[in-house]
């Protein structure tokens, strides 16, 4: 069944990783990344930094509660600032238009796009039979951490490429702060070796599949299919209405994802303004 996304659809989606990209960065606070990190509510999103070079630092959700006032804009620029880290905004192309007019004329620059793409969750079976996929226990979550970031290191050449780079370690902290976010973890093995990964968060009825990444060796092996078969699967045992994925344009987990039966639901256009005098 195809999923057609209206804003209100779009606003529940983005409220929900707003809450997510929060409550990750509070994790890192009480890790100890650091005397400058903050959560900060925005016109209905959030804004936040977690630790130096996280991929988590960003502005989530706008366009769907109002628009900023110039004030609250100059506070959460400062605060980005003063952690010495540019802003990043992902805005959904069904946020109001004027959040786009807004951040642009305060001279933030486009400089990518990523798709959220959902489907309709119901048990999948398989495919791969030299594929077993299965939770992660609590022992072999610093091996899942590394196999995913490792596979991560190894971009696919397909699509577009993604305009972010992190260092190893700002990643592993990352994914931390993902999982005492919530989120629960999947290893996949192929012919009993591990091949990939990919994680999963449940909330109010939408499943948010998130990590997945494949060991280069393995690729083109169905090693995605099968992660992505036992979320959806596993979605729909839970009641969940969604899933949604969020992918680069045009790459392989964009092509595996609409295999699978998702649909574009949105973009988002990623808008980053520099530190002054950058």
């Amino acid at each position: 069944m195809s999923v057609f996304c209206d804003v209100e659809l779009a606003a529940r989606l983005e409220r929900l990783e707003a809450g997510l990209i929060a409550r990750a960065g509070e994790a890192a606070r009480r890790r100890g990344a650091g005397p400058h990190g903050f959560t900060r509510p925005l016109a209905g999103g959030v804004a936040g930094f977690a630790d130096v070079d996280s991929p988590l630092n960003k502005v989530a959700g706008l366009g769907f509660a109002g628009v900023p006032a110039a004030a609250e804009l100059d506070a959460i620029e400062g605060a980005f600032a003063a952690c010495g880290s540019p802003v990043q905004a992902e805005v959904a192309t069904l946020a109001d238009p004027a959040i786009g007019d807004l951040l642009t004329g305060r001279g933030y620059r486009l400089v990518s796009f990523e798709n959220v793409l959902g489907c309709r969750p119901a048990p999948v079976p398989p495919a791969a039979s030299d594929v077993e996929v299965r939770p992660v226990t609590a022992d072999e979550l610093g091996m899942w951490f590394d196999l995913v970031v490792d596979a991560f290191a190894v971009a696919d050449t397909q699509g577009v490429a993604s305009h972010e780079e992190f260092p190893r370690e700002a990643v592993v902290n990352a994914m931390r702060d993902m999982a005492a976010a919530g989120l629960r973890h999947y290893l996949a093995l192929r012919n009993g070796v591990p091949a990939g990964g990919a994680s999963m968060h449940v909330v109010d009825g939408v499943a948010q599949l998130t990590g997945a990444a494949t060991v280069p060796a393995h690729r083109r092996h169905g090693v995605q299919s099968a992660l992505l078969a036992t979320r959806l699967t596993a979605a729909a045992a839970e009641g969940c209405d969604i899933a949604v994925v969020t992918t680069q344009p045009g790459s392989k987990s964009h092509q595996n994802a609409q295999r699978n039966g998702f649909d574009l639901l949105y973009a988002r256009a990623i808008l980053v303004k520099p530190l002054p005098d950058s």
